[in-house]
């Protein structure tokens, strides 16, 4: 039998934590420990994980093959960096980076050191979505709304770095072109930062999406609806549940109308964060691309940021800072 993998996490706030636990309950994986520049919530979860605590993430370094990296997105390129050149392979949470070129830097250096580099992009692992990718071939239309009710955790980045950025990867996941155009309006309301957003996405072979974000919303919307020639369908990334119409060959029926097949499926309640730290945890073990490269974050953080500036924002992604009045 191998050797137990042995994996830290670096941020123990809200995700992290649960970063923590994942791995914990992981057969083969070792928890060696978990760093926070606050001694207290280190302390507290590596006590409930079994761990040990650090203030200082590089006191793991050369103790441990992989680690979560759940900083604030600031710190991300710093930590993210000085585990790959100490041989860590990193699974980094989204915004991958403040910026393209970090995003750059780190998708070489992984390169380089011949290490997995995987991006947080939790969407990618729901069921829902993992059961009809396969049967999205070319899409046409593709219309997003992410809607989430206010929460102060998470503003340190606007919405389009905070919530949009899981539907602009799903997007560009699924529609595999280059993108032609970007417009969007984008406008502050609770905080300093952009809270609600829209933005169209048109793409080099036609296709044009159209994505919502918002986290000042009543309730809370995760959907996702995606038009190609004779299908549509409607996936609830929240509730796990997809609803189809598929149009059946050329023909049409005895009432002259073309002959329609509606359809539904609903999936059990999964855990998408312990599929993503499956398969990070699998990569490292086995070899090859991970399910969401650095290179597919770095590219989610471009077109995150094309929209931004289409809002007349002058970004900074970690505070959001606004000018022109928006």
């Amino acid at each position: 039998m191998p050797p137990p993998l042995r994996a830290a996490v670096i941020g123990a706030g809200y995700l992290g934590n649960f970063h923590a636990q994942k791995y914990a309950a992981l057969d083969g994986v070792e928890l060696v420990g978990v760093a926070d520049t606050d001694a207290a919530r280190a302390r507290d979860v590596a006590q409930r994980t079994g761990s040990s605590a650090h203030t200082d993430f590089r006191d793991l370094l050369g103790r441990i093959d992989a680690a979560s990296i759940v900083v604030p997105t600031e710190g991300h390129f710093e930590v993210a960096r000085a585990c790959l050149e100490a041989g860590v392979h990193i699974l980094v949470e989204k915004p991958v980076t403040r910026t393209v070129e970090e995003a750059h830097e780190l998708v070489r250096l992984a390169r380089d050191q011949a290490r997995v580099f995987q991006v947080g992009h939790l969407e990618r692992f729901n069921p829902a979505i993992l059961a009809v990718r396969e049967q999205i071939s070319r899409p046409l239309f593709i219309e997003s709304e992410r809607l989430a009710v206010f929460k102060p955790r998470g503003t340190d980045v606007n919405v389009v770095l905070d919530l949009m950025i899981h539907d602009i990867d799903l997007i560009l996941s699924l529609v595999r072109s280059e993108i032609s155009d970007v417009r969007s309006s984008g406008f502050a309301v609770l905080t300093d930062a952009v809270d609600i957003a829209n933005a169209r996405i048109e793409f080099e072979n036609g296709c044009v999406a159209n994505v919502s974000s918002s986290r000042v919303s009543q309730q809370s919307v995760r959907k996702l609806r995606i038009f190609q020639p004779d299908q549509y369908l409607s996936i609830d990334c929240e509730k796990f549940h997809v609803r189809s119409v598929h149009k059946l060959g050329d023909g049409v029926g005895a009432d002259g109308m073309p002959r329609i097949l509606p359809g539904e499926q609903q999936f059990q309640k999964a855990d998408p964060l312990l599929a993503e730290i499956t398969a990070f945890v699998q990569t490292v073990r086995e070899g090859g691309e991970p399910a969401v490269s650095g290179e597919d974050g770095r590219r989610a953080l471009e077109v995150a940021l094309k929209i931004c500036n289409q809002m007349n924002v002058t970004l900074n992604a970690v505070t959001g800072t606004r000018e022109n009045g928006l």
